[in-house]
C-alpha cells in the first residue's frame, strides 16, 4: 500500500435504527429520555418489536464521523467487528457504498449477532438511545489490521471500546502502530459514565495521545474538578484539547494557544450525530493543516448540519457549507 489515509477510526459498528415516537412511549416502555444505555438481547428484540417500521442506517460514534470525513473528502477507513447476517452485511455494503474502507470482513459462524441502537425520537429533536453491543463488544487486537493503521495520517478512537479488555487492548495496538507509522492518534471520551468507569487509564490516555475531545461534563468528570481547572490541567497533560459546550462555546487548547468558538442555538430536529458531526468537522481542519479557530468552527457547522435532520449522518455537502461560513 502507497496511499495513506487521511483519517481512519475504531469503534463499536453498530446499526442504528430510528424510530419517531412520543413520550408516553416511552414512559410505556420504560425508556429513559435522552440518553443512551445499554441493554441485553431480550431487551433488544422486545424494543425493536415495539418500533413498528422503523429507519436503519449504519452507525457508532466514530463511524458517523468517518461518514462525516468521507462527505468531506478525506480517505477515511473505521475498523470494527460486524457479524455475517443480515445487518452485518448491510453494514459492510453501506460503508463501501459511502466510499470509506471498512477492512473487517463480517465474521461468519459467530455467536453474537450484528450489534444495533433502537434510537427513539421525540418530537422535541432528544434522542433516547438503547444499544445493544453485540458482536461489536468482542472487537480484539486480530481485528486491528497493521497495514490500515501503519498508513494513517489520524486515528480517531471511541472511548466506549475501554468497557471491555479485548476492545481496551484492540484500541492500545491501534495506536501504538499509527504512532509507529508516523501518525497522530486521539480520542473521544464517550460519556461522563465511560470516563467515570475508566477514569485512571483515560487520564493515562490524555498524556499519550495527540488530542483529546470531550465535552464540559466528561472534562469536569476526568479531573474530577471545575471545567477551568480540568482544562488547566488537561492542557498540561495533552498535546491538543478540544471542549464542547453544548449550546453555549467551544474551547481549543493547544499549549499557549487557545481558541474559544461561540455555538449559535438552533432547535434540532434529531440530536442525534451532533457530537460525531462536530469531531469530522474538527478533524477535517486537522487533517488539511487548519488552526484552531477554524477546525473549531469547521465542527460546528458540521454539527449544525447533522442536527437538523434525522439520522448521524450528514445529508448537504459539508464543503459547500465551510465554503459558505468563509472556511475554505
Amino acid at each position: 500500500m502507497t496511499d495513506r489515509y487521511h483519517v481512519i477510526g475504531i469503534g463499536n459498528a453498530i446499526v442504528d435504527v430510528f424510530s419517531e415516537t412520543d413520550d408516553a412511549f416511552l414512559d410505556r416502555m420504560k425508556i429513559e429520555k435522552g440518553i443512551m444505555q445499554l441493554i441485553e438481547r431480550d431487551r433488544a428484540e422486545e424494543l425493536y418489536t415495539a418500533m413498528g417500521r422503523p429507519r436503519q442506517v449504519p452507525g457508532g460514534s466514530v463511524a458517523n464521523t468517518m461518514a462525516g470525513l468521507g462527505n468531506l473528502g478525506l480517505r477515511t477507513a473505521f475498523i470494527g467487528r460486524v457479524k455475517d447476517d443480515p445487518l452485518g452485511r448491510f453494514y459492510a455494503e453501506s460503508f463501501a457504498a459511502e466510499g470509506s474502507h471498512f477492512p473487517n470482513p463480517p465474521v461468519a459462524g459467530a455467536d453474537l449477532p450484528t450489534s444495533r441502537s433502537m434510537i427513539f425520537v421525540s418530537p422535541d429533536g432528544e434522542r433516547s438511545m438503547n444499544t445493544y453491543l453485540g458482536i461489536s463488544s468482542e472487537l480484539s487486537p486480530e481485528d486491528v489490521p497493521e497495514a490500515v493503521c501503519a498508513h494513517a495520517d489520524i486515528l480517531f478512537l471511541e472511548g466506549y471500546l475501554y468497557d471491555k479488555p479485548t476492545g481496551k487492548d484492540a484500541f492500545e495496538t491501534a495506536a501504538r502502530i499509527t504512532h509507529g507509522g508516523g501518525g497522530q492518534a486521539g480520542i473521544a471520551l464517550s460519556d461522563p459514565f465511560c470516563v467515570d468507569r475508566h477514569r485512571t487509564d483515560f487520564r493515562r490516555l490524555v498524556r499519550d495521545l495527540d488530542y483529546v475531545i470531550g465535552n464540559q461534563h466528561e472534562w469536569e468528570s476526568l479531573y474530577q474538578c471545575n471545567l477551568d481547572d480540568a482544562l488547566r490541567m488537561a492542557a498540561q497533560d495533552c498535546g491538543l484539547v478540544v471542549c464542547t459546550r453544548s449550546g453555549d462555546e467551544v474551547i481549543l487548547l493547544r499549549g499557549e494557544e487557545r481558541a474559544t468558538i461561540p455555538v449559535h442555538r438552533v432547535v434540532p430536529v434529531d440530536a442525534t450525530g451532533a457530537g460525531d458531526l462536530f469531531a469530522a468537522g474538527f478533524l477535517y481542519g486537522l487533517a488539511t493543516g487548519q488552526g484552531l479557530e477554524t477546525a473549531g468552527r469547521m465542527g460546528c457547522v458540521a454539527a449544525t448540519e447533522v442536527i437538523s435532520h434525522f439520522g448521524a449522518r450528514p445529508e448537504a455537502d459539508l464543503r459547500d457549507l465551510f465554503r459558505q461560513a468563509g472556511l475554505v
